[in-house]
């Protein structure tokens, strides 16, 4: 979860859930920003509260604050990708901290990682790539992929999305929020039919 932001906080707490206030560490890191609480109560929201059984992928993994969020709210299998060292081990480390079984660390390119799943086997899928880079489009395309046919995208980025920068890849709007310089979008298939019932 990162983009430009000045001063990151030193941690942030799951705000729903088993683990509800539990601590993460957000570390020092360049372009490190996590998922602000008012869009993680937003898409918890729009989601419904109860995640039970639902297969989620954090494909920029960051401080881990959506992917703990999901575990903590019944989340059958949490997938956290990130490749910085420094991050992986704080996310093991949290992971230990709070016994989270359902949730799996890997140390990997977000976008090779999903490009080489298989496709169909998540509910939910975090894209959140550093706001200064190129790695929407990409990211978009490998993330709906991996969708099962009830899936749903969550993205973060620094200006909104429309249905027509998205029908090439099979996805529009359901939701749109903002919070400061982020916009949070919940996407979803656009094939007929598809679409879990949300909550809101």
């Amino acid at each position: 979860m990162r983009g430009a932001r000045r001063g990151p906080p030193s941690e942030v707490r799951i705000i729903g859930g088993s683990w509800r206030r539990s601590r993460l560490a957000v570390l020092d890191r360049p372009g490190l920003r996590p998922t602000p609480n008012r869009l993680r109560e937003t898409l918890f929201n729009w989601l419904g509260q109860d995640l039970t059984g639902w297969r989620c992928l954090d494909a920029f993994a960051g401080s881990g604050a959506l992917g703990f969020e999901a575990a903590s709210r019944g989340a059958a299998e949490v997938v956290l990708l990130e490749r910085d060292a420094r991050l992986v081990r704080e996310l093991q480390a949290a992971r230990e901290r709070l016994g989270a079984g359902a949730l799996r660390i890997e140390a990997a390119d977000a976008i090779a990682w999903m490009k080489r799943c298989e496709a169909g086997r998540f509910d939910l899928v975090f894209i959140d790539p550093p706001f200064d880079s190129a790695l929407f489009g990409e990211a978009l395309s490998a993330s709906a992929r991996l969708l099962a046919a009830q899936g749903f995208v969550y993205l973060e980025s620094p200006h909104p999305w429309a249905d027509a920068s998205l029908i090439g890849l099979g996805l529009a709007v359901h939701r749109h929020a903002r919070a400061g310089q982020v916009h949070a979008h919940l996407l979803r298939p656009t094939a007929p039919g598809a679409g879990k019932d949300l909550a809101g």
